[in-house]
């Protein structure tokens, strides 16, 4: 089955390309306090509008929800535990930088977290960031080094890890010792409640040598985007490695849309955001169903898909056949669009793997009614 990922806002959520003119989730502009506003406190706060993003992907069908990194939006870490707790079925991915905690740390919060979802978390480690960000994190670590550090942390962290359970044993650990560059770990492992859990799948992004080397030998999953290179040619160059490795990674293609009835509508959403975005462009080039504006407009990639249902269903099946597993996708506003994937989008894809979804969930359903 081709699994679906919906990638979560970070800075609020509206339907404007300008993200400063969009009021949900209390960021950007405040909507006017009208007659008919209920200004008692704690009724309804910021952190609701994304909790019905995230009931909104379960009820659409995707398979999990994708909690971005992202300095200057919410945290990643309380975002996932949220959207752990409001849904029942839906993974969620929390993506994190190696320098926020140890990996025994990371690897702790995992497993209460783990062990409270029935095994819904996974990571998305991001080693790739631009130097104010490190340097705002206090991260000295710059080029190949950040793959080297990464590999420990994802080394350390499954070593502390036991998917077995272990009796308790006071403070001691299982005997877990590690001598690296960036980590040291002496007498680590879990015990008890923190053992006997699914270590999360790992995603990882990136196209440089150094970054596949890494999926290679440590990732569960990769993501691609479609800036760079001939797609196909990433994706046998991970294969190649992987296989020599006696491994096997998926491959995850991360990638925005823009789906309608028509193409000509959904055309016409994107030269209306276009216009408020950049009152100079009056025309759009609608050379096919690959756009590369996709960054004008206020999304973080740059080449995504603007088209009918049926056109955009085709070409993300055709991706499968290039070796693709899933996608992250990607639209706004985010209920809104979540729905639209969901009635109309997601079983064009993948019409055998939807069914049998469906017939998992009601199996599981009346299991457990």
């Amino acid at each position: 089955m081709t699994e679906v990922y919906w990638e979560l806002p970070s800075r609020g959520d509206g339907r404007r390309a300008v993200a400063a003119l969009n009021s949900r989730g209390g960021f950007g502009a405040q909507r006017p306090t009208t007659i008919a506003t209920d200004v008692r406190p704690g009724n309804f706060g910021p952190f609701d509008e994304l909790a019905q993003i995230v009931l909104a992907a379960e009820l659409s069908g995707v398979d999990g929800v994708v909690a971005p990194y992202d300095p200057n939006g919410e945290e990643s870490w309380i975002v996932a535990a949220a959207a752990l707790r409001q849904t029942r079925h839906s993974r969620v991915v929390v993506e994190f930088h190696p320098t926020f905690g140890t990996p025994v740390y990371a690897a702790k919060m995992s497993a209460t977290l783990q062990r409270l979802s029935a095994g819904r978390l996974e990571w998305r480690v991001k080693v790739d960031t631009d130097a104010e960000d490190a340097t705002a994190r206090g991260d000295v670590v710059r080029g190949a080094d950040r793959y080297a550090r990464a590999a420990e942390f994802l080394t350390v962290a499954r070593g502390v890890w036991n998917e077995e359970q272990i009796l308790p044993g006071g403070f001691g650990g299982t005997g877990y010792d590690f001598d690296g560059e960036y980590y040291d770990v002496l007498g680590g492992g879990f015990r008890g409640i923190l053992s006997g859990l699914p270590f999360p799948r790992v995603h990882l992004t990136g196209d440089s040598p150094e970054a596949l080397e890494l999926s290679a030998h440590h990732g569960d999953v990769h993501q691609f985007t479609l800036a760079g290179d001939e797609l196909s040619t990433r994706i046998t160059a991970l294969d190649d490695r992987a296989s020599e490795l006696g491994r096997t990674v998926e491959k995850v293609l991360r990638i925005p849309i823009i789906a309608r009835e028509t193409a000509d509508e959904a055309w016409a959403r994107v030269e209306r955001q276009l216009r408020e975005s950049d009152s100079t462009a009056f025309e759009i080039d609608r050379g096919g169903i690959l756009w590369s504006g996709f960054d004008r407009i206020g999304y973080e990639h740059s080449i995504g898909l603007v088209g009918s249902y049926e056109e955009v269903a085709q070409r993300l099946s055709s991706y499968r056949d290039l070796g693709v597993d899933g996608f992250v996708l990607s639209g706004r506003p985010h209920i809104e669009e979540l729905h639209r994937a969901g009635e109309h989008l997601l079983h064009l894809v993948d019409p055998e793997g939807r069914i049998r979804k469906e017939e998992k969930a009601t199996t599981e359903e009346k299991a457990t009614a």
